[in-house]
């Protein structure tokens, strides 16, 4: 399914509308809302998309609701603290009619659940932390998908834990894509 389908045209006219009122996300023109949708896609050309995945702080729907739209055969919960940004996120699921998407309005530390076999993250917090909160939440098959500028290197350098990782560069993302954690198998 390409950008150009129903659902993702559908998506991009509910999130102009709503962040036109709430300012859900920077990205304010079509043009910007395609190139978060296009960068939300990008790393899936490397890496196989599994059935089960945990959203971290979803925002206007960026990389989650997106990835929900494109696998609709997928399980996608979205982890969302900020009321109008959770509110967005269940209405635009409704709308677009995406069985495969739940909402949990909560910060992910106090979200109890089996273990997810990805977890991503698009601008929220640091590497370390994020493996951090995110313990309860994962097992030694679980994999990590963390949106990340720059600064990746950096953070790696910090972390204590032994990692099995790639990076993934795209234009000015770099994604982190954790494949293990040494110290969980």
């Amino acid at each position: 399914m390409g950008i150009e389908s129903k659902k993702f045209k559908n998506f991009i006219n509910l999130l102009l509308e709503w962040n036109s009122i709430h300012n859900l996300t920077g990205a304010k023109t079509r043009y910007d809302i395609e190139n978060n949708i296009m960068d939300s896609i990008y790393p899936f050309k490397y890496i196989d998309m599994p059935k089960r995945v945990l959203d971290i702080g979803t925002g206007a729907g960026f990389p989650a609701l997106v990835l929900a739209i494109k696998y609709p055969d997928r399980d996608f919960t979205l982890c969302e603290p900020k009321n109008k940004r959770a509110s967005f996120l269940k209405f635009a699921s409704l709308e677009l009619g995406l069985d495969n998407v739940t909402i949990i309005k909560k910060r992910v530390e106090d979200y109890n659940s089996p273990p997810f076999e990805l977890i991503t993250s698009r601008a929220v917090n640091n590497t370390e932390t994020l493996l951090n909160i995110t313990k309860h939440l994962r097992d030694k098959n679980t994999r990590y998908l963390l949106y990340k500028g720059g600064r990746v290197i950096e953070e790696l350098q910090k972390i204590k834990d032994n990692l099995i990782f790639d990076i993934i560069e795209y234009n000015r993302r770099k994604y982190l894509y954790i494949e293990r954690l040494i110290n969980d198998i």
